[in-house]
């Protein structure tokens, strides 16, 4: 492995692994070429690039221990000399209760502000790609508000409130405040204008409106002079310009693909439940998990690699633990909720690795906590970005000691992410 001596440009910290990935395939496509690791690196980046994403797996863990991971991962990338820092949460800006703690966005990034000695930062999820847009302060997912969007059923994040500025004070000790989309239209001066009017008035964290890509491109040259961004990956499009980057197709370049390919999903929100059912629905051979059953000693992940094994020969199979949010909380109230989601994630992720270990080198996940536990599982230290399948879920390529010396392709896809289509069209972007 060579050593580069380059100092990095942006130096990004995510609280889960398909949202780093998420953060990355943007900054690729606006021309900087991107590493992501898992965690805090324990050795030298692997390729010469000008951004680093750290994906930690911070979304749903108590506060303090977010804080301790995110200041860790901080401390790495101001040692690789990065100009400026981006913490990366959901588009949905979800993040676990805990306690009296409403959330731990709030808390990581007051102590990411106070690492860095900055006065001022902004804060705003939006991601028009994915249809996610912030109007007055209000998240909307689509068409509706964040609370009617079925996040406020989630099994460990459930978003009942929809005003970022209100769920951010709830998590913060400093003030907050809005740049609205009046604001954002009128462009850059007028938001920094606006900035320092609300510095004035104390304010120390912004939400920001944005309902469009070219609000987010507005923002950018805004954004600049400020040490630290908290946002969703949105942002990132515009990031790029202020480093005098432009778009390139050699910034997101990948080995070429080999291999079988399979698709693992841990994902209980709507849209994977949709990708699961259209799979299926279109004869692509696919085996379901029983919790009680994995629960109860039984040998599933031996079950499911006999399962596969003759499968894959023919085209990609998909094992999913996917279910309605009825059908998870039956589980949850047998199990425990947080035994429920780690058994199944232990399981899926075994699968993951044994599947690799049987030849399969085009590897699909989907869910953030599902893809922290197949990477892990894996081995995966650093992934380098590569091409768009959806908007947020680029194939990514990486090293496992289960691939051997070739690497495979992995993309990690957020539960919410992605078309109905999107098991079957990722291989045919790979192709």
């Amino acid at each position: 492995m060579n050593v580069t001596q380059k100092k990095i440009l942006l130096g990004c910290i995510a609280d889960d692994f398909t949202g780093a990935t998420d953060l990355a395939n943007n900054l690729v496509r606006a021309g900087m070429r991107v590493v992501q690791t898992i965690g805090v690196p324990a050795e030298p980046l692997a390729a010469d690039v000008d951004a680093v994403v750290v994906a930690l797996k911070s979304r749903t863990i108590a506060a303090a221990e977010a804080v301790s991971q995110s200041l860790a991962a901080l401390r790495w990338l101001q040692e690789q000399g990065a100009r400026q820092f981006y913490f990366k949460y959901c588009s949905t800006f979800d993040s676990l209760f805990s306690g009296e703690v409403r959330g731990n966005i709030g808390p990581v990034t007051e102590a990411l502000m106070d690492a860095l000695g900055t006065d001022f930062t902004i804060a705003t999820p939006a991601f028009p790609d994915n249809k996610r847009t912030v109007f007055k302060g209000y998240l909307f997912v689509g068409d509706v508000l964040l609370s009617e969007s079925g996040m406020q059923n989630h099994p460990l994040t459930p978003m009942t409130d929809p005003n970022l500025v209100r769920v951010m004070q709830a998590q913060c000790q400093r003030k907050v405040g809005l740049i609205d989309h009046a604001v954002v239209a009128r462009g850059a001066d007028a938001v920094t204008q606006r900035i320092e009017g609300l510095k004035a008035e104390g304010v120390s964290i912004a939400v920001v409106d944005a309902v469009s890509n070219d609000d987010l491109v507005r923002m950018g040259p805004a954004l600049a002079a400020l040490p630290l961004l908290t946002a969703g990956s949105g942002v990132a499009i515009a990031l790029p310009a202020n480093f005098g980057l432009e778009p390139s197709s050699q910034a997101g370049a990948l080995p070429p693909a080999k291999g079988l390919r399979a698709i693992v999903s841990g994902s209980c929100s709507l849209a994977t439940n949709g990708q699961v059912r259209h799979f299926i629905e279109n004869g692509g051979a696919a085996m379901a998990l029983d919790p009680l059953r994995i629960a109860a000693g039984a040998d599933v992940v031996g079950e499911v690699l006999a399962w596969a094994g003759p499968l894959l020969a023919n085209g990609p199979v998909l094992v999913y633990s996917t279910a309605q949010s009825d059908a998870v909380k039956s589980v949850q109230s047998r199990l425990g909720v947080e035994e429920a989601g780690a058994m199944v994630e232990r399981t899926v992720a075994a699968i993951a690795r044994g599947l690799v270990e049987q030849g399969v080198r085009q590897l699909v996940v989907a869910g953030g906590e599902t893809s922290g536990a197949c990477v892990q599982a894996l081995q995966i230290a650093q992934m380098q970005i590569g091409s768009q399948i959806d908007p947020g879920v680029p194939w990514c390529h990486a090293h496992s000691p289960a691939a051997g010396a070739e690497g495979l392709h992995v993309t990690l896809k957020s539960g919410n992410f992605g078309g109905e289509d999107f098991f079957t069209r990722a291989f045919e972007v790979l192709a």
